[in-house]
């Protein structure tokens, strides 16, 4: 199986913007924005609940959902339940990787400051409980370390130059305990080491407005000290699921022998809830397949949440690797829903790998045309679970509004900023897509072949390393 590049890339964004400037949207087909809604429409949209998706992005969001983790674990057990209570026989898929769980407990004090401190961890960092005398030493590098001796203090140091990784690693070779980076720039500091090293010591993160008090103190001569606690960190092999429930098409006699793939990632990263990612997502595909579950149709329809897609989208990738050639050819398109509900994001599109139209654009194309009158627009872009489908040659796109939200991946990822008037729109969009492809004799776009897209690891989640 391939293995994709492991990281919780905290500071990406998903956003078009952050692609690559050579997407360009596609200007809608003229002749599709005056088609009028169709009788077979209403067989769907008008069974669709937001309510429904509403109240299940409320439960999953209670609390960040990282993969490996128990409150991941609880997650997939509630959306199994979900599909079973539609009459679903639902499969859940495990795979194990080689990654990071983040810890549950940050605790920094320093002793001299009287403002509170919210600190951040690093991803990978370690756990530990420790204090000591605080210094400032500036960047942190190998030159300014040269002539000091930091054995049993905690280093504090400013972002810049270098890697987090390399300023812990400076630090701990000149013995400090412990590390306290601060930003450079307005806001939170989420970022990574880069990778497990066991030479690590433990290293939470600050904002620059408490990062230049703290220095500045230190620098006009103050003695301060500061005592630092991280718990349940953790590097090693983790396990996570998909969740799997299948349509099979309603009348043998009439089965085309097609697969079509509705799905979305149920992890969140750490801190975040992850209300708008990506529970909205993993809600609709439960709404949807609540509507479907008694709709006639010709063609199988599989509705997945995937796990571990911030760290890499290991649990796409996995169910792609794991399918059967047979099953590979007979998929003849992916609908991946992703950050599909938020207010402050801007309007919905669709991205594919190579930013060529297929199957799905055109039938996200037709459905939002006879529904809003204009077709949502398309360009390029993936970082998300339609990446590992386009590899393999099966039509894909990701459903996505752009720009993203401001709190993307941040703990004011929340349910109250989610949009019920958007979560419906795209279900229906979305909804209508498939079923015209699905329903019995439709007579929309005919399933092609693609060619196989060779992402690049843009395309995965990067690290912010700096």
């Amino acid at each position: 199986m391939k293995k994709p590049i492991l990281s919780l890339a905290l500071a990406t964004t998903l956003t078009f913007g952050a692609i690559g400037s050579q997407a360009v949207f596609a200007k809608p087909i003229e002749v599709m924005q005056n088609q009028p809604v169709k009788v077979f429409d209403h067989k769907v949209f008008d069974k669709i609940n937001v309510e429904n998706i509403y109240n299940n992005i409320a439960h999953l969001s209670q609390t960040p959902r990282v993969a490996g983790t128990e409150a991941e674990d609880k997650a997939v057990q509630y959306i199994k339940k979900q599909f079973e209570s539609y009459g679903y026989e639902t499969e859940i898929q495990p795979f194990t990787f080689y990654g990071y769980t983040p810890p549950h407990t940050i605790d920094l004090a320093v002793n001299g400051y009287n403002g509170s401190l919210e600190p951040t961890s690093f991803t990978y960092t370690v756990s530990g409980n420790v204090s000591g005398e605080l210094v400032y030493v500036g960047l942190g590098t190998k030159s300014e370390l040269q002539n000091k001796d930091l054995t049993d203090k905690i280093a504090l140091i400013k972002r810049g130059d270098i890697t987090f990784g390399e300023k812990v690693l400076n630090a701990a070779e000149k013995g400090a305990a412990g590390v306290i980076i601060f930003n450079n720039a307005a806001g939170a500091l989420n970022g990574t080491l880069g990778e497990t090293n066991d030479k690590y010591v433990p290293a939470v993160s600050l904002t620059k407005a408490e990062g230049d008090e703290i220095a500045a103190k230190l620098e006009s001569g103050e003695k301060l000290s500061a005592s630092l606690k991280i718990e349940g960190a953790f590097a090693g092999e983790s396990t996570s699921h998909n969740v799997i429930a299948t349509k099979k098409p309603t009348n043998n006699k009439k089965d085309t022998n097609n697969i079509i793939v509705v799905g979305a990632h149920h992890d969140s990263v750490a801190g975040a809830p992850g209300a708008n990612d990506d529970a909205s997502g993993t809600a609709m595909t439960l709404e949807l397949a609540r509507v479907f579950k008694n709709v006639p149709t010709d063609t199988e329809v599989r509705f997945i949440t995937f796990g571990a897609e911030e760290l890499g989208l290991i649990g796409s990738t996995h169910y792609v690797d794991n399918l059967s050639d047979d099953e590979i050819d007979r998929t003849i398109a992916n609908f991946n829903l992703d950050m599909v509900g938020s207010r402050d994001a801007g309007d919905l599109i669709m991205l594919t790998l190579d930013g060529k139209p297929n199957l799905v654009t055109e039938l996200g194309q037709a459905s939002s045309a006879r529904l809003n009158g204009e077709a949502t627009p398309y360009g390029q872009g993936g970082r998300s679970d339609h990446v590992p489908f386009a590899e393999a040659g099966i039509p894909a796109a990701l459903f996505i509004h752009d720009p993203s939200e401001p709190w993307y991946h941040t703990p004011e990822d929340s349910i109250d900023k989610i949009s019920k008037e958007k979560l419906q729109d795209v279900a229906e969009i979305v909804g209508a897509a498939v079923y015209e492809q699905a329903r019995f004799d439709n007579m929309g776009p005919k399933p092609k072949k693609v060619k196989k897209v060779k992402a690049d690891k843009q395309f995965y989640h990067e690290q912010d390393v700096r």
